[in-house]
């Protein structure tokens, strides 16, 4: 994991350049024993587990139990990464064609296995469509603390605040 953390911190020296990001990113994984003190599977939502932040970004690791889903949602403008860990996990990417009326339109959907990576992504949602437990690595450049949330079939756009459930390997609340 340290090694990861120093890659982005030399990468943060450039403003994370989208290429050589997503190469250093790609087909690789996180050594299981690194990882596993950081992870915390809840049983009625996803859990987003804080493994390092500082000002420039921030690495999360995202439990998913068979069947949960993060919303339609974006990442305030910053560049972002997931990569699949373990399990396989379903990305529908879209484009917000108006926010009002709301519109969006999909514009993929695919099916990522361990090793496969996401990103940078705009407006996304995420699901574990397996019945196996999932992990991702998310990267997060300019870290924030809201975003907006798309509910197409209400016709609104949401702020909601994020949390962590674990951070440093404790947990931190009670969902």
């Amino acid at each position: 994991m340290q090694q990861l953390i120093n890659q982005l911190n030399h990468f943060n020296e450039q403003n994370f350049p989208k290429q050589l990001v997503t190469k250093s990113l790609e087909n690789k994984l996180l050594n299981p024993s690194e990882i596993s003190e950081y992870l915390l599977f809840k049983e009625h939502k996803y859990s987003r587990n804080l493994v390092y932040k500082d000002i420039n970004f921030e690495v999360l690791l995202v439990c998913w139990q068979p069947g949960q889903t993060a919303p339609i949602h974006g990442h305030e403008g910053e560049k972002c990464w997931m990569r699949i860990e373990s399990g396989s996990l379903q990305i529908s990417n879209y484009n917000l064609i108006s926010e009002k009326p709301l519109k969006l339109e999909k514009i993929s959907q695919i099916d990522l296995d361990p090793g496969a990576l996401d990103g940078p992504a705009e407006i996304h949602s995420v699901r574990n469509v397996s019945d196996k437990k999932a992990i991702s690595l998310h990267i997060y450049t300019k870290p924030f603390e809201e975003c907006d949330v798309f509910y197409p079939e209400k016709g609104i756009i949401e702020r909601k605040s994020l949390g962590y459930d674990s951070v440093d390997k404790i947990p931190c609340r009670i969902n």
